[in-house]
């Protein structure tokens, strides 16, 4: 259990910060930028669920608890010695990742299949949920980027790829099930 009686430590104001393992690397190593998108992107989640309402908001909650999942997941380095670490490190697991897919899976079943790509916007909710997305393959890019350096969970990657996909058919159906997305018109503007 996490007790917080202090918020300020006073710890970073050299510009470092600690991992889930207790070693002090700069806060802007790779692994902080990576696990500190994840945070915007729950941030991002946040604001979405001030437009939501049931079933959606239900799983932006799941969502958004796996998101702090995800990032103890990426500030705990070192898999090679999970077995052998004091306490369980929670990393994502791939009932995570299978449960977004059947979620996206009942979404799209809802709508009709696109024919232009669609700009963010529409309804708010809709609007926040594609800044989820965007917001969302960034952290994706950012944790490609920190696997390519150190060892990462594979599925803290998958869980991103098809989170991000699962923020598109969601803004959708904030979008009257397709009904309102806003189209893009090639060249309108010209």
């Amino acid at each position: 259990m996490v007790v917080l009686s202090k918020i300020y430590t006073k710890t970073g104001d050299k510009g470092e910060t600690a991992l889930g393992d207790g070693a002090r690397v700069p806060k802007y190593a790779a692994r902080v930028s990576a696990y500190g998108t994840v945070d915007e992107v729950n941030a991002t989640v946040g604001l979405a669920r001030l437009h939501a309402a049931d079933e959606i908001d239900a799983a932006l909650a799941r969502v958004s608890n796996d998101l702090f999942d995800l990032g103890a997941d990426l500030c705990t380095p070192d898999m090679e010695n999970d077995a052998s670490a004091p306490y369980p490190r929670l990393r994502m697991i791939a009932a995570q990742v299978e449960r977004l897919e059947a979620e996206i899976d009942v979404m799209n079943a809802r709508l009709t299949p696109l024919r232009s790509f669609i700009l963010p916007g529409g309804s708010a909710l809709a609007a926040h949920l594609h800044l989820c997305r965007t917001v969302c393959r960034r952290a994706e890019r950012l944790v490609v980027e920190l696997a390519s350096l150190e060892p990462v969970n594979p599925e803290a990657v998958r869980y991103l790829n098809r989170l991000s996909d699962w923020f598109f058919v969601a803004g959708r159906i904030a979008n009257s099930d397709g009904k309102d997305d806003v189209l893009w018109v090639p060249g309108l503007t010209r």
